[in-house]
């Protein structure tokens, strides 16, 4: 079918679909969006089963469509950050993702049995693709750009932050909770001196990073966070706490009490919505992040307390979204030069749809980038937070 056959099509849906239509289109007044408009930000459908699907599944049918190449839009990114800033966001919101919360206020999605679920579907995706779209340091969190102009420098400038937040020196034992491939436990031992443990529920995490830090004093383990019990001079946790739900926030925190030496800090990097909703995105939860969940501080501080004590909170939440596209970039790249088959194809729109998505939530503000760090015991003084 031409192209010109297909947007007859897509204007010529059922009657049901006329019906959807209108709604979506009302929907999306104020925002800016024209359906088949001529803006990099309007959707151009292909498939008038589109409206219908998207009108009675939400996200997950507006996700799903874009993967089966129902519709098809330049700019993602910039589509997702204005429909969540429009006044109407939260209503649709509610309803495309009332069964997500129900399942999570009811079902402990992330208890223990369930845990490696995320790392086989999501972080044992191929060390190739993660090492053709990530910095040189292969770091799967948020970059900090406050002076650099590249990834491989806004990773790193991250890294050294953490490291000069919880006040690193030569000799000190490290815990790193959802270590990856290792990125930090290397910048640590290397650059400041560190003995570190980091633990992951990813077997091809443990498998390249312990290759990439061989002759460090670093150790990556194949454990789930509920199993450590040892003492550390101090916590970091860069991007694993999305993946620890509601239900287990207290007992994430007792681990960390736990396993640090008294007057030691902990420094937890996550993102954060601003809401203290349970559940996640339907179509993130099922193709991306399996039994993800997304905290507030609300939620965050009410675990800590009387635990431990909260000495900083440093918000650099649109940071994410110029890592984001930059790893869109770099996967994009990468996918050009492969000898794709149709399977491919699939994945190729799936995985752009998810860094593109994630980028324009967090332009509109709607997901946040927080590092709290967090400390046992009063430490002697103020905390000041290092610039």
């Amino acid at each position: 079918m031409s192209e010109s056959s297909a947007n007859d099509v897509s204007r010529n849906p059922s009657r049901f679909g006329r019906f959807a239509l209108r709604r979506i289109q009302a929907t999306l007044d104020g925002t800016g969006i024209r359906i088949d408009g001529p803006n990099p930000w309007d959707p151009q459908i292909r498939n008038p089963g589109f409206y219908a699907r998207v009108l009675t599944r939400g996200s997950l049918g507006l996700g799903e469509s874009y993967v089966d190449g129902w519709w098809e839009c330049e700019q993602v990114d910039e589509f997702v950050n204005r429909i969540l800033r429009s006044p109407v966001s939260n209503k649709t919101r509610y309803a495309s993702h009332l069964f997500s919360r129900i399942r999570a206020r009811v079902f402990n999605l992330q208890k223990k049995s369930r845990a490696v679920q995320v790392g086989e579907q999501h972080y044992d995706a191929g060390n190739d693709l993660y090492r053709a779209m990530l910095d040189e340091r292969m770091v799967y969190t948020c970059g900090y750009w406050a002076h650099s102009d590249n990834l491989d420098d806004a990773q790193r400038d991250k890294l050294d932050l953490v490291c000069r937040k919880i006040f690193l020196k030569p000799g000190m034992r490290i815990l790193d909770i959802g270590c990856g491939w290792g990125s930090f436990a290397k910048f640590a031992a290397e650059h400041y001196g560190a003995e570190v443990v980091g633990v992951t529920v990813s077997k091809e995490q443990v498998a390249l990073g312990m290759e990439l830090c061989k002759g460090l004093p670093v150790e990556l383990r194949f454990q789930d966070y509920r199993d450590i019990d040892e003492k550390f001079d101090a916590v970091i946790s860069l991007g694993m706490f999305e993946h620890v739900g509601h239900k287990n926030y207290r007992t994430y925190m007792e681990v960390v009490r736990n396993c640090l030496k008294d007057r030691g800090l902990f420094l937890l990097h996550t993102i954060g919505k601003n809401n203290s909703w349970p559940g996640v995105d339907p179509w993130i939860s099922k193709y991306i992040f399996p039994n993800g969940e997304i905290p507030s501080l609300k939620l965050i501080a009410e675990s800590v307390e009387p635990l431990m004590h909260i000495e900083d909170v440093h918000n650099f939440g649109p940071d994410y979204d110029r890592t984001l596209m930059s790893w869109c970039d770099n996967f994009i790249r990468y996918w050009s030069i492969r000898n794709n088959t149709p399977a491919d194809e699939r994945f190729r729109r799936m995985w752009s749809y998810y860094l593109k998505v994630c980028a324009g939530a967090f332009r509109a503000r709607d997901l946040q980038l927080w590092q709290i760090v967090i400390s046992k015991g009063a430490p002697h003084g103020a905390y000041r937070r290092p610039e």
